[in-house]
């Protein structure tokens, strides 16, 4: 049989010093993250049980580039995360099994129409069009593990236009890598080729056309963005 309409292309991301690529399944996001974020997003920075939300795979930017400022929104803001690369899955995965999954690492931006998201808060709605537009999830080339290992702590920071807007350290995030990847596979079956946005440190703000973002993870990569 064949298919009806054009097959639309795979969404895919380079990996570092590499002709291969990693083919992308689904995307994830771990929400507030880290305590220093949480309390300027006005919520509780103790240790509750992380929740998630996603992005189509299509929005993934491999390698970053022009972005497109996004359309009904005044205020897009800049969240600079760790993002994992599953090379393995499954269900009910336990923490001390959780980083066998892990292909690699980038570095990922998540943007957001904060001013969409207000509302959709306000109003008890999903947060998806806030979240999970065209473009939405810029990601830098894949560090394999096997080069970087799993990373647990060093520098992750972001700047617009050379001034320091985030600026923080792994360490600090509320929930590590295998934790998110286990809470998740409570929710998911996870499978090779899904991507983890794993939160965001303090410092988000707001971005305008012509600005440029570069920011990066100790040991993991750099990305960098324009907004046109």
């Amino acid at each position: 049989m064949a298919f009806v309409i054009p097959t639309p292309p795979a969404p895919v991301l380079p990996v570092a010093d590499s002709d291969g690529l990693f083919p992308v399944r689904r995307i994830y996001c771990v929400g507030r993250n880290y305590a220093d974020h949480a309390r300027e997003m006005g919520g509780n920075p103790d240790r509750e049980p992380p929740f998630f939300f996603g992005k189509p795979s299509d929005a993934v930017v491999p390698g970053g580039g022009d972005i497109a400022y996004p359309p009904l929104t005044s205020n897009l803001h800049h969240e600079v995360e760790l993002v994992v690369a599953l090379g393995g899955g499954g269900r009910d995965i336990p923490v001390e099994q959780a980083l066998a999954c892990v292909y690699g690492y980038a570095v990922g931006i998540d943007l957001t129409r904060r001013d969409l998201q207000a509302v959709f808060k306000d109003k008890g709605q999903p947060w998806e069009m806030a979240k999970g537009f065209d473009q939405s999830a810029p990601v830098s080339a894949l560090m394999p593990a096997e080069r970087s290992g799993h990373p647990s702590s060093g520098a992750i920071w972001l700047s617009v236009d050379g001034a320091d807007r985030q600026r923080g350290d792994l360490a600090q995030m509320t929930w590590n890598v295998a934790e998110v990847i286990a809470h998740l596979s409570a929710y998911m079956l996870l499978a090779p080729g899904d991507l983890i946005f794993t939160g965001t440190p303090s410092g988000v703000g707001a971005l305008v056309r012509g600005n440029r973002v570069r920011c990066g993870i100790q040991g993991v990569g750099e990305l960098e963005i324009a907004l046109v």
